[in-house]
């Protein structure tokens, strides 16, 4: 299967929030319907605004999208002043995946991230998700840190 990986538009909001919706977890945090409610829409537009961000589809060769993932670029003040690259919200259509294409999608996110000077590249994982963090296992990704997060609603 011929893909390629474009900067995501305004136009591919709602087919992006459909693959983020379409898991078990998605399903409880995420209110796709048509019309799209306009939450996505302004999210989207801070997104797209900021040369740190980068919402990234996969199409195939029918130009129709079949995978997306946001990667953020986060200067800080450690590693002299380094730059980590933050991977989020990757997601593959529905039948599409054990295919190899997020195995691409992420060697497309490496080497971006190396390419925007970015010394490290991260991620989390849900750990309802073991199937995900296994994957994130075989590229290379190491289970190095204890995540944590405060919820506020």
């Amino acid at each position: 299967m011929k893909i390629k990986f474009r900067i995501a538009t305004k136009e591919d909001v709602p087919d992006i929030v459909e693959m983020i919706a379409n898991d078990k977890l998605g399903k409880l945090r995420e209110d796709y319907k048509n019309p799209l409610p306009e939450k996505y829409y302004s999210a989207f537009a801070n997104i797209d605004a900021d040369p740190n961000q980068e919402l990234v589809v996969i199409e195939d060769e029918n130009n129709t999208i079949i995978g997306t993932l946001q990667l953020s670029f986060i200067q800080y003040l450690t590693y002299q002043g380094g730059i980590r690259a933050q991977i989020e919200a990757v997601r593959i259509k529905e039948g599409l995946r054990g295919k190899g294409i997020g195995e691409k999608l992420f060697h497309w996110a490496i080497d971006r991230a190396k390419g925007r000077g970015a010394h490290l590249l991260q991620l989390t994982s849900d750990k309802q998700r073991p199937e995900a963090i296994e994957f994130y296992r075989k590229l290379g990704f190491t289970g190095s840190h204890e995540g944590m997060k405060l919820h506020f609603g």
